[in-house]
């Protein structure tokens, strides 16, 4: 970075702090290194929450200054706020789209201003000036779904001949609830050919099953709709759920009903993001697994990645052929996600530092 562009970010910088627009106070030596734009997507999900801490300690620490905003799901929101920080002179973007296909022109206008481009956890799609993918194997996320919904089937209702099962997906605007989706129908459609698993409302697909923006509300909704129509005789079984902000209102839905009282179990719910309120359900014996994604190790990776960039070397990739965004293939680094359950949430939550015992008592 040249000597007036450094002067001008940190001008930028001060001058946004004195207006209260959010930029992250940082050490006079984090100005060094670049000027690096954090644009998530909500603070209704705890977990990107997290995101942006995480990156925000890491960024400083590698000595970059940072700006976080947060768009509270309003896509117009978070387009301004990317504007607003080229405006101010970032190097790097790092985005988390509301929806991965509003971005195009934006990010036309970054590459036109040599700002490099790192999609976050959500592929950003229909645009050549994605530089790189930061995200976890998202695939395998459905797939560990998937299989901890039958392995708490096997477990919970072993007598059953087959096994009443209903469908959630996450935001159809979002890339990442398709992998999601796919990867759990690849465990359970040969289940449901076989006649093992009866989706009784016989809704699939994501263009059925999906849930707006990752609503609860809307999931929650949704399950009062297929109780009413489909199991006043039968009985549900399990719940493939994506995420944990969705089993939380699925659950609200089905004891709202009677399970988990006198002789009807609860259905085997699935999630992801161990966030704290699923943990805690999970220890009550409701919700019955999630998906765990250590964020600090997703913004571990992202800051190398923009340190490599600003740097002049080539960022760690692992992955070459999976996300293609409908104009390029974007080379990615994919991280493992984890499961948990009754058996594993201690040793894997408290024993690595991602919470403490006091947020989940």
């Amino acid at each position: 970075m040249g000597i007036g562009n450094w002067a001008s970010t940190v001008a930028s910088g001060a001058l946004a702090l004195a207006l209260g627009l959010g930029l992250a106070a940082t050490p006079s030596f984090a100005q060094d290194k670049g000027f690096v734009g954090i644009a998530m997507p909500t603070k209704s999900s705890s977990r990107w929450i997290s995101d942006g801490e995480s990156m925000v300690e890491q960024f400083q620490a590698a000595g970059y200054e940072t700006d976080l905003q947060y768009a509270e799901d309003d896509i117009a929101n978070q387009l301004q706020q990317i504007e607003t920080m080229m405006l101010k002179g970032v190097n790097v973007l790092v985005i988390a789209a509301i929806d991965g296909t509003t971005l195009s022109a934006a990010l036309e206008n970054a590459a036109a201003s040599g700002i490099k481009v790192i999609a976050y956890d959500r592929l950003i799609r229909d645009s050549g000036n994605v530089d790189y993918y930061s995200t976890f194997d998202n695939f395998q996320v459905g797939v560990l779904q998937a299989t901890s919904l039958v392995d708490g089937l096997q477990e919970r209702f072993p007598d059953a001949e087959s096994w009443n099962v209903e469908l959630f997906g996450g935001s159809p605007d979002d890339n990442n609830a398709y992998f999601f989706y796919n990867g759990a129908m690849s465990v359970l459609q040969p289940l449901i050919d076989e006649g093992k698993i009866n989706v009784v409302s016989g809704q699939f697909g994501m263009d059925t099953v999906g849930t707006l923006r990752w609503d609860g509300a809307v999931a929650q909704a949704r399950m009062d709709n297929l109780l009413s129509a489909n199991y006043t005789d039968a009985q549900l079984h399990g719940v493939l759920s994506p995420y944990d902000g969705l089993s939380i209102g699925i659950l609200s839905s089905v004891k709202g009903v009677g399970y988990g009282s006198g002789d009807l179990p609860m259905p085997i719910v699935t999630g992801q993001d161990a966030e704290i309120q699923s943990i805690k359900s999970i220890i009550a014996g409701e919700q019955y697994s999630t998906v765990y994604k250590d964020t600090r190790e997703l913004a571990r990776v992202t800051v190398g990645m923009v340190d490599a960039l600003l740097q002049g070397s080539e960022p760690e990739i692992n992955d070459t052929e999976t996300y293609d965004n409908g104009v390029k293939v974007v080379p990615s680094y994919l991280l493992k996600p984890v499961p948990v359950d009754a058996s594993n949430w201690e040793e894997l939550l408290i024993g690595s530092g991602y919470y403490t015992m006091d947020q989940i008592k």
